[in-house]
């Protein structure tokens, strides 16, 4: 028996990688027809079953760190949250609720606008400025200028990441961008709706020479938090849950209640309206999902 861990899984058929080189494994009887799947990211041990043509047989999946639903992947650091500066233009409101989603993963999270070479009215200085007041790390790349290539490469070191975006954005440019010998297909963006073809077709670890590990997954433009505690959507908006502990009251949901702190700051301009507005339209989602 041998650890490994699984770089890929497709059609029924995993890509680990062992000590004693890369395997292609199958499921034994008993994971097979478990609710517990292995998955992109997972830690198993292998029994070798055909050492010459390097096939084996997962034996058991090993605990897991963290664990995404979407993409489905375990034991990732942290997540790089990747969305263009034009073509298509940045949605706020689904960068709030992908960090929102993160921070409820346990991952630390870093925001990486893309394709600032046209940027023809200089907003990439507006969003990176919102996104730093609001504690979070911005990195700003063109993929075509090979802008932000090292800050990149800094974050990724020695770290499990995942990419997460819409599709078109760039993340397989950027990939390619930090190590160009993967070779990433690149899709161009739909002229009609303004959004990238999906090029990404399954998840898979990718391996960098900095010794870190990024996850390549399938873009999406829809993302359901509504199962998350509306009590605690607060904590994940970094500027709400430092305010929240000079309100008034322990349980404040900072809409209406006096002295309530995060309203104050809101007026005051600490704590952009933008990111107030995702917070309420989480909360909402959050109500709704419960009466139906």
């Amino acid at each position: 028996m041998i650890k490994g861990l699984i770089l890929k899984g497709v059609g029924g058929k995993y890509t680990i990688k062992t000590k004693q080189g890369i395997f292609i494994a199958e499921l034994r009887g008993s994971i097979k027809y478990s609710n517990d799947r292995p998955i992109v990211g997972d830690f198993v041990e292998m029994e070798i079953i055909d050492e010459k043509n390097s096939k084996g047989m997962i034996k058991t999946i090993l605990p897991r760190k963290t664990k995404l639903h979407r993409p489905l992947v375990s034991n990732v650091s942290q997540a790089i949250i990747v969305f263009s500066i034009k073509n298509p233009d940045p949605h706020l409101n689904l960068i709030d609720r992908l960090l929102v989603f993160v921070a409820h993963s346990g991952l630390k999270a870093i925001i990486c606008f893309n394709k600032s070479d046209i940027d023809d009215i200089n907003k990439v200085e507006e969003y990176k400025e919102l996104y730093e007041n609001a504690g979070y790390t911005v990195i700003i790349t063109s993929a075509v200028e090979n802008l932000g290539k090292e800050e990149l490469k800094k974050v990724l070191d020695n770290e499990i990441s995942v990419f997460a975006g819409p599709s078109g954005v760039g993340k397989s440019s950027l990939l390619n961008m930090i190590q160009p010998n993967l070779q990433l297909r690149v899709g161009e963006i739909s002229k009609k709706i303004k959004r990238g073809k999906h090029t990404t077709r399954h998840t898979e670890l990718i391996s960098l020479k900095t010794g870190g590990w990024v996850v390549d997954t399938p873009g999406f433009a829809n993302l359901d938090i509504s199962f998350i505690d509306k009590l605690e959507v607060g904590d994940y908006f970094p500027e709400i849950k430092e305010a929240s502990y000079l309100c008034k009251f322990n349980n404040c949901m900072h809409i209406n209640e006096p002295k309530c702190e995060v309203l104050k700051r809101i007026e005051d301009k600490r704590i952009s309206k933008s990111r107030y507005k995702s917070y309420l339209l989480i909360l909402d989602e959050i109500e709704k999902n419960r009466r139906y």
